[in-house]
């Protein structure tokens, strides 16, 4: 009945925040570019950190939980919806951890490092909040695991609905009701190229699916998942995940799967 009712919520929820979003007298400031030239709305992120992070707060099994997934979904969906609003602006702009270090070095900064802070400090927060933390290194883990599936996920939304759909093959497994609940009411207007994530949605989904990597896990099994979403990442700075999906068969339909191909 509580994953009934965090699905119900979160699915809700992400509706009326993209339909309040969409029609705002400013919504015009929100249209980006996709990779296919397609106008989009960033409508999408604010809705899917909302969203997810109600559902996951009435489908948390404590309180601490509760208020881990508040943290960290909005905490995460804040400096991400910060960096996609203001991180074109050519004094925010660089590339890369060691190109935000470099402008800090100049003086200035960037979106991009304010959302690496942001996110680390909700991260470090919610994982605080969690009641299996045993000790100081139990509690960075959690940080580390949660700050980099927020990582994980942004990097993988590269193509219409292909971070929601990560989203999904991993919460439905681990029970993370709000989180599917939200990805599922988005879906259809991310495949339709009609909205799109951003850091905002993006970095919230992974934040709070880490959220519930780390709750169902003690010192150990977050060692094993934070080295696995490490080298995941660090993975993705030699390799493509669009040319890996693209040449694997399976994963290359599954991604293709819903979207528009003109």
């Amino acid at each position: 009945m509580r994953r009934a009712l965090a699905f119900a919520a979160g699915a809700f929820a992400a509706r009326a925040v993209l339909a309040g979003v969409r029609t705002t007298p400013r919504a015009d400031v929100l249209e980006r570019t996709n990779f296919r030239g397609r106008t989009v709305s960033l409508a999408g992120g604010p809705a899917l950190a909302v969203g997810a992070s109600a559902g996951a707060v009435l489908g948390a099994r404590s309180s601490r939980e509760a208020g881990a997934a508040l943290v960290a979904g909005l905490g995460a969906g804040a400096v991400g919806w910060y960096d996609d609003l203001v991180g074109g602006q050519p004094r925010h702009q660089a590339k890369g951890l060691r190109g935000h270090l470099g402008a800090l070095r100049e003086g200035r900064v960037t979106s991009g490092l304010a959302k690496i802070a942001g996110v680390g400090a909700a991260a470090l927060a919610a994982s605080a909040l969690l009641p299996r933390r045993r000790g100081v290194l139990d509690t960075l883990l959690g940080a580390g695991l949660i700050a980099g599936t927020a990582n994980l996920v942004n990097l993988l939304d590269l193509r219409p609905g292909r971070a929601l759909k990560a989203g999904l093959l991993v919460g439905v497994p681990l029970g993370a009701a709000g989180p599917v609940g939200a990805s599922a009411a988005l879906l259809r207007e991310d495949l339709g190229e009609e909205i799109m994530l951003g850091d905002a949605g993006a970095n919230a989904l992974g934040a709070l699916l880490g959220v519930a990597l780390a709750a169902r896990t003690g010192p150990v099994g977050r060692a094993v998942l934070l080295a696995g979403v490490a080298g995941l990442t660090l993975a993705s700075e030699k390799v493509s995940f669009t040319q890996v999906i693209e040449r694997t068969p399976g994963l290359r339909e599954l991604d293709a799967l819903g979207r528009r191909h003109r």
